[in-house]
C-alpha cells in the first residue's frame, strides 16, 4: 500500500515504479476513518523547502498505520537539506515509527530557482537510485539515509533566506495574464482545491496553497506566471511517464463553474 502526493508527476512515477495502484493522499485525507493495514506501507512525497507538503504531514497526522514495514521516500530536485532526518523527526512527533526512510533526486521544477530546461539535461541516475531504492523495499530494508552537517547546513540557510522574504510571499505567489482559455485544467490539478472559474475568470484562494505549482506547470497555455522572478518564465515540467489526465484524478478537488 502506497500514498502519493504529486503536483508535476515525479512522486508518482516513482509511486508507480514501486507498486501498480498507489493511491493518492489529496483524495483519502477526506475520509473520516483513517485506518490503514497492510504488510507494508509507504508515502512517496516531493519536498518543499526541505520538508514534506503540508497536506502530507496531515495525512500522517490523522491516520494509523498498521504494517511491520513503514517507509517513506521524498523526491527532491537540487539539495534535500537534510530532508529524511526532519522527516523522520516529525514521524517521531506523530508516534509514527519508520523502518526505512530514502530520498531520490528528480528534475528540480522549482520555478524562481531553476530553469527547467537545464535541469532536464541533468543526468540525475534516477533508473539506477530508483532501482536499489526498489530492491532494499522488497527486502525489507531497515535504514534511514544518512545526513551530513552540510545537508543541515544548506536548511538553515534557507530558513535565514525564507526569513528575509515578505511573511504573505505565497499568499500572492501567482497570476493569470490574458492567455488563459479557461480550460480548467488548474482547477482539477490542484490538491487543494484552491482554484475556482468564476463567470470565465480564474479565482485564487490560497488559503491552503500547498506550493506544489500544478497549476502552473500544467497550464497549456502558461498563462499562470508567478509573482516573483521565474529562471525561464517560458519553461514548464510534467514528468514525461506520467500523464495529465493521471495528475488530475490524482488531484481533483472542485468542479468548474
Amino acid at each position: 500500500m502506497i500514498f502519493y502526493f504529486t503536483g508535476t508527476g515525479n512522486s508518482l512515477f516513482v509511486a508507480k515504479e514501486i507498486e501498480e495502484n498507489p493511491i493518492n493522499i489529496p483524495q483519502v485525507i477526506k475520509r473520516t476513518e483513517q485506518i490503514y493495514k497492510d504488510n507494508k506501507i509507504a508515502i512517496v512525497a516531493p519536498i518543499y523547502g526541505h520538508e514534506m507538503p503540508k497536506m502530507v504531514k496531515q495525512f500522517i497526522e490523522s491516520a494509523t498505520f498498521q504494517t511491520d514495514y513503514f517507509y517513506i521516500i521524498l523526491a527532491y530536485g537540487n539539495r534535500h537539506g537534510g530532508a529524511v532526518e526532519l522527516t523522520n523527526t516529525f514521524c517521531k512527533e506523530c508516534d509514527v515509527h519508520v523502518n526505512y526512510l530514502n530520498s531520490i533526486q528528480m528534475v528540480d521544477n522549482c520555478l524562481p530557482s531553476f530553469d527547467i530546461e537545464e535541469q532536464k539535461k541533468i543526468d540525475k541516475h534516477i533508473k539506477e537510485n530508483l532501482s536499489k531504492i526498489i530492491n532494499d523495499i522488497k527486502c525489507k530494508k531497515k535504514e534511514l539515509q544518512s545526513v551530513t552537517d552540510a545537508n543541515r547546513q544548506a536548511h538553515q540557510q534557507y530558513l535565514e533566506n525564507r526569513s528575509k522574504m515578505p511573511a504573505d510571499l505565497f499568499q500572492h505567489l501567482y497570476r493569470v495574464n490574458d492567455d488563459c482559455i479557461q480550460c480548467g485544467i488548474c482547477t482539477k490539478v490542484c490538491p487543494a482545491g484552491c482554484i475556482t472559474l468564476d463567470n470565465s475568470k480564474v479565482i485564487y484562494n490560497i488559503k491552503n496553497c500547498q506550493t506544489c505549482m500544478a497549476c502552473t506547470h500544467n497550464c497549456p497555455k502558461k498563462a499562470i506566471q508567478l509573482n516573483i522572478p521565474e529562471k525561464n518564465p517560458t519553461a514548464r515540467y510534467r514528468n514525461d511517464k506520467v500523464k495529465l489526465q493521471e495528475i488530475i484524478e490524482a488531484n481533483k478537488q472542485v468542479s468548474t463553474k
